[in-house]
């Protein structure tokens, strides 16, 4: 992550740089692709799957492809590469001022597109993956914070949309990360089961 400014000081194609090689680090850090997660029914690989389909999609659906990548049930980590290259690539190759029209969100500059309705899910995936791989997240407080109170504003809106389920009580004073963890249906303290050993 890039030390010298936190996430919500970057622009979009720093923020997304930022974020991704993060979430390329847990990926890389992935021994199991079938190991659960704090997503309800999900295991490592659904998560990389999740962000390269839907937003690949997204993207179709605005007038803009991705090149094809490897297949994720192959190979989750090389199509994670394949995907995050190609993302970055639009970021930073894509004029300034161009613009996305998508048939649901309507019209927007494409790195804002980017960054309001991917990069932000990818930072959100990524206290998952961490979790899933067994580590303590430590994740940009500041960004959380940004993320939680835009959320927060459209809450109903994003239940009824099947997003996100109900949110997860915890406690007014928590951190930041905590907070949104527990806004998205995360329990905070959710931990992968322990492994038995042999009888």
């Amino acid at each position: 992550m890039n030390k010298q400014k936190h996430l919500a000081e970057l622009n979009p194609a720093d923020r997304h740089r930022a974020v991704a090689t993060e979430f390329t680090e847990q990926v890389a850090a992935v021994s199991d692709w079938q190991a659960p997660t704090p997503v309800d029914g999900w295991v490592t690989r659904d998560i990389v799957d999740h962000l390269i389909t839907w937003f690949t999609e997204f993207l179709s659906a605005g007038g803009q492809e991705l090149p094809p990548g490897p297949d994720v049930g192959a190979d989750p980590s090389a199509a994670w590469q394949a995907h995050v290259g190609a993302v970055q690539s639009l970021l930073d190759d894509s004029p300034p001022d161009t613009e996305f029209s998508h048939p649901m969100v309507g019209a927007h500059r494409l790195a804002d597109a980017i960054d309001q309705f991917y990069t932000a899910d990818v930072f959100m995936h990524t206290w998952d993956l961490v979790a899933a791989n067994g580590h303590t997240p430590e994740l940009d407080g500041g960004y959380a914070a940004q993320l939680l109170e835009g959320m927060s504003g459209i809450e109903d809106l994003m239940r009824l949309s099947g997003q996100f389920g109900p949110a997860f009580h915890v406690p007014d004073d928590a951190d930041p990360v905590t907070r949104l963890v527990g806004f998205i249906g995360r329990d905070p303290k959710w931990s992968p089961a322990p492994s038995r050993s042999p009888r």
